[in-house]
């Protein structure tokens, strides 16, 4: 059979694709490597829980177009992410904010943490951050960089903090308000019923074959004499992968998740989101996924999060936007632009760490233009 639109991959950007093209009554085929839908915001229930099989997903957006969207699919709950972090015997509240700093240096006002953080910065002599560490120390100054930051990011990153780009802790939070919701966007929660099912209602009765490569389906259904089948190819895996490696390999950091059910015990640790930012600690955070949906289910399940050194063959989750990569990837994307009737997208085709909500506008936004 003949399709208009070959869809590899099944996260967010490949299913906002497939229904898109699907609404506008095309024929679409989707393929997937892994054994289920959904990417990374695969969620499946287990002992009446929702658990979130690759890591937390808080899904938050202040996009009125993608917020409209998503919600065609799915409603949300009305669930706040406030996460806290473990230092040894402490406990300090995420991200940083007034409850932060008065934990941390028993006072009550943001003068006297604006004061304590500028004397830190000015001691530290940073007047043009050069890297993460130096970045950190001039938002938030040495002792919540030492506690807070410090061991987390390099157990996350796998290199010093000296090592890394200044722009990666920009995304943090820092407010002088005694305000522990971590996001600023106006819409926040989790979507009732699980993340999986948002994907199944978006593919609809879209035909999807699951455990299959892009080089495995072409090697397997593209025969030579054969005229080409699809018009438009949507590719969300690895760019570099695509193209054979040819280049080289584009860097990543991996994960490794480590899941228990408690049945004996109905709330572990209180909290959707727990780090540990000491860096004797392996795992840096523990999930208790029922409290995402505020204390539902019997039991409890909770996952520690490893991050992983990524080799060839691992799954890869966070893009390493060094200057290295980024001028590796640059290359790519002049070889992907000369490739006919192929888009690239998603977190692994863009090489970009992606927040949901960007993905879902990315996808709109590119469909927009193959259906203009």
């Amino acid at each position: 059979m003949r399709y208009d639109c070959l869809i590899v991959g099944t996260g967010l950007y490949g299913a906002v694709f497939a229904q898109r093209m699907r609404e506008a009554g095309r024929k679409v085929l989707c393929i997937d490597k892994r054994d289920h839908i959904g990417g990374n915001i695969y969620s499946k229930e287990e002992h009446g829980i929702q658990v979130h099989k690759y890591g937390a997903h808080i899904f938050h957006t202040s996009d009125e177009r993608v917020w409209e969207y998503v919600n065609r699919f799915t409603k949300f709950n009305n669930f706040v992410n406030s996460p806290i972090a473990v230092y040894g015997d402490e406990i300090y509240n995420l991200p940083f904010n007034m409850n932060t700093f008065s934990r941390m240096w028993n006072i009550k006002t943001p003068a006297e943490a604006e004061e304590i953080i500028k004397k830190q910065r000015e001691e530290s002599g940073i007047t043009e951050p050069k890297n993460l560490e130096e970045q950190a120390i001039s938002l938030v100054g040495r002792d919540i960089y030492k506690k807070l930051i410090e061991g987390y990011t390099e157990k996350q990153w796998g290199r010093k903090c000296s090592e890394l780009p200044a722009f990666i802790i920009k995304r943090l939070p820092v407010r002088l308000t005694y305000n522990n919701n971590y996001f600023n966007d106006i819409y926040q929660g989790i979507p009732i019923g699980g993340y999986t099912a948002i994907i199944e209602r978006m593919l609809g009765d879209t035909p999807v074959i699951l455990g299959t490569s892009y080089r495995d389906f072409i090697a397997e259904n593209m025969k030579k004499d054969d005229p080409d089948k699809f018009d438009l190819v949507v590719y969300t895996g690895m760019i570099d992968e695509y193209f054979g490696y040819e280049l080289g390999n584009l860097e990543y950091r991996s994960l490794r998740f480590e899941e228990e059910y408690l049945p004996d015990n109905e709330n572990f640790q209180g909290n959707a989101a727990v780090n540990y930012t000491a860096a004797d600690v392996p795992y840096t955070r523990i999930i208790e996924h029922k409290h995402f949906e505020f204390g539902k289910g019997e039991g409890t399940v909770i996952t520690r999060e490893y991050p992983a050194k990524w080799n060839p063959g691992d799954e890869p989750y966070y893009p390493i936007n060094d200057e290295k990569n980024s001028k590796l990837y640059e290359s790519y994307r002049e070889l992907a632009d000369k490739e006919q009737n192929v888009i690239f997208g998603g977190r692994l085709g863009a090489y970009k760490y992606y927040d949901m909500d960007k993905v879902i506008a990315a996808a709109l936004e590119m469909c927009d233009k193959v259906l203009a």
